[in-house]
């Protein structure tokens, strides 16, 4: 890995939600202030600063990151995708958020684009999961107000939406 001269700013290009964007960032910048203050992506939220609350969830490349214990320079040159990505245009909601509309899955929010994150990469990968696993799953993420029923209830429901659809897809 290069080696970035601290107290310069440097150049970080990635692909966020599909487009390419740039910006400079100190050595030391973390990925979640450098989504929301040189980026403007403030879906991703900062809560622990310590990897533990899964508020700050990110995929790059592919792999659930928590973006608030990695840096910006790691991630020039790969693609990421953050909570704004999922809606398929900016005056509809992708399925995840509308089951978890649906379901009052979300009472302050704070947690919500991590979790919403975290559920995306796994029913990508798992989308017939029990509810053990999504509740293993949550285990990566705090939430504070919900109790975690109602989030449950909107991931299975997800993914029964999800697996409907792909089959009505493959059988056109």
């Amino acid at each position: 890995m290069t080696r970035l001269k601290a107290g310069s700013r440097h150049a970080v290009r990635f692909s966020l939600n599909g487009k390419p964007v740039e910006g400079e960032a100190e050595p030391r910048m973390l990925l979640s202030d450098f989504l929301r203050h040189q980026l403007g992506a403030t879906g991703t939220h900062v809560g622990c600063e310590h990897g533990v609350c899964g508020a700050c969830t990110v995929i790059v490349d592919g792999m659930l990151t928590r973006s608030c214990l990695t840096l910006a320079a790691q991630v020039d040159g790969c693609e990421l995708r953050t909570v704004e990505g999922l809606a398929p245009s900016a005056d509809r909601l992708g399925v995840l958020q509308q089951v978890f509309r649906r379901n009052h899955a979300l009472q302050c929010g704070f947690c919500t684009a991590g979790i919403l994150m975290s559920l995306d990469h796994y029913l990508a990968k798992n989308p017939a999961p029990t509810e053990a696993e999504i509740r293993d799953l949550l285990s990566g993420h705090i939430c504070r107000c919900t109790g975690y029923t109602p989030i449950i209830k909107a991931a299975l429901e997800a993914a029964a939406e999800l697996t409907s659809a792909k089959k009505e897809t493959s059988d056109a």
